[in-house]
């Protein structure tokens, strides 16, 4: 899963194992707190990316098996050397994090999922070197859902990243439909912006069903934990659809008998079609 401000996504939910809950929060707090770094507050860019530079410095000393500063991560480096975690990938994270304060926009697809690459599959892959199941055809698959769910995090949060000046969708995307940086700005939603949203609606949910059967290879708790994840992304789509992508005036989110209807899925009926 990716970790921009899920609310939507569980983690460290009560699904994982006790053993597991404290590496994976060691995990997310490092990925959020270098998230907010890059997305909080009024810090100028040069600030943002001085203070991921010093993230960076303090993984250095993690990877010499130095101890590093302050809790969050004296709490990383003993997840990391317990569970014989990769560095790339939290590497990777601030990779992408220092990205998002300098790259507001993406002109190609291509572009869009080399990013997602760094900021979202990073969190799958550590997950999975924690469950040892991190296999080629299952961090194929995990990648897939990831980056998904970090496309369903750009869709239904469109106009929240407008006010920050980012546009997510490909610019490519746009010119093919006649959407425009204006448009957006002035949240018109037309017949070309739903035909352009429902265009990525369609590409992000058939990357998210190519991913799904991940969650049968992985036993237990994961897999339960994984259904739900990628219910919660293929449900959002289908709420964006359901407003007509006008989520400028109205942010999907997920209630209580989307839950019910998510946990009704992941057992009678996964992978769905959407």
């Amino acid at each position: 899963m990716s970790v921009s401000h899920y609310e939507n996504f569980p983690v460290a939910s009560f699904l994982l194992p006790a053993r597991l809950r404290r590496p994976v929060e060691s995990i997310y707090a490092f990925a959020r707190a270098a998230d907010d770094i890059a997305d909080e507050g009024d810090a100028s860019p040069e600030t943002r990316q001085q203070r991921l530079d010093a993230y960076r410095a303090q993984l250095d000393r993690i990877a010499r098996a130095e101890s590093p500063d302050g809790a969050l991560f004296a709490s990383l480096q003993q997840t990391i050397f317990q569970h014989h975690l990769p560095l790339t990938p939290f590497y990777d994270l601030l990779s992408a994090f220092r990205q998002d304060t300098h790259t507001p926009r993406y002109t190609t697809y291509d572009a869009l999922l080399d990013y997602c690459r760094r900021s979202a599959n990073p969190i799958g892959l550590l997950m999975l070197s924690l469950y040892s199941a991190a296999t080629a055809e299952n961090i194929r698959m995990s990648d897939a859902i990831c980056t998904a769910l970090q496309l369903v995090n750009f869709w239904q949060d469109v106009a929240v990243d407008r006010e920050k000046n980012r546009v997510y969708i490909p610019q490519e995307d746009m010119a093919r439909f006649g959407v425009t940086d204006e448009m957006i700005a002035k949240a018109v939603s037309n017949a070309a912006w739903r035909q352009l949203m429902q265009f990525q609606t369609d590409r992000t949910r058939q990357l998210m069903l190519s991913g799904a059967p991940l969650s049968r290879r992985l036993p237990g708790r994961i897999g339960w934990e994984l259904r739900l994840v990628v219910q919660g992304g293929l449900c959002i789509l289908r709420r964006l659809e359901h407003i007509e992508f006008d989520m400028f005036r109205k942010r999907p989110t997920l209630r209580y008998r989307d839950w019910l209807g998510m946990a009704w899925r992941s057992v009678v009926r996964y992978p769905a079609n959407g």
